[in-house]
């Protein structure tokens, strides 16, 4: 095989795992309702889309104990955040403390 037919498979092949990997991304999605996040554990994969939707008249957040991001949850409205590493990522709601979720993050 020749060094330019190589190139065109490898590059053929790269496309196919960038696009079937994007296709494979999925949006999991967390119910706030009654001052609960609903499921309070989730799985997840790298590259995937957490959404909390607010069903509660109060505002909320989502954020990460760790302090990377933190997410505004107005009454009636979602917001997101994509995946980018694994490990666990536990979070909370600044206005209610006691409100508390996890999220496990695999490749």
């Amino acid at each position: 095989m020749s060094a330019a037919s190589k190139l065109v498979v490898a590059t053929t092949v790269a496309l196919f795992s960038a696009s079937t990997s994007a296709a494979m991304a999925e949006v999991v999605r967390v119910d706030v309702n009654k001052v609960v996040f609903s499921p309070a554990l989730v799985s997840a994969h790298v590259g995937d889309t957490i959404e909390w939707v607010n069903a509660d008249f109060m505002a909320h957040t989502a954020a990460a104990k760790d302090q990377q991001w933190e997410v505004m949850l107005e009454p009636g409205k979602a917001g997101r955040i994509q995946l980018k590493k694994v490990g666990t990522i536990d979070y909370f709601c600044r206005f209610h403390p006691n409100m508390t979720g996890s999220i496990s993050v695999t490749e």
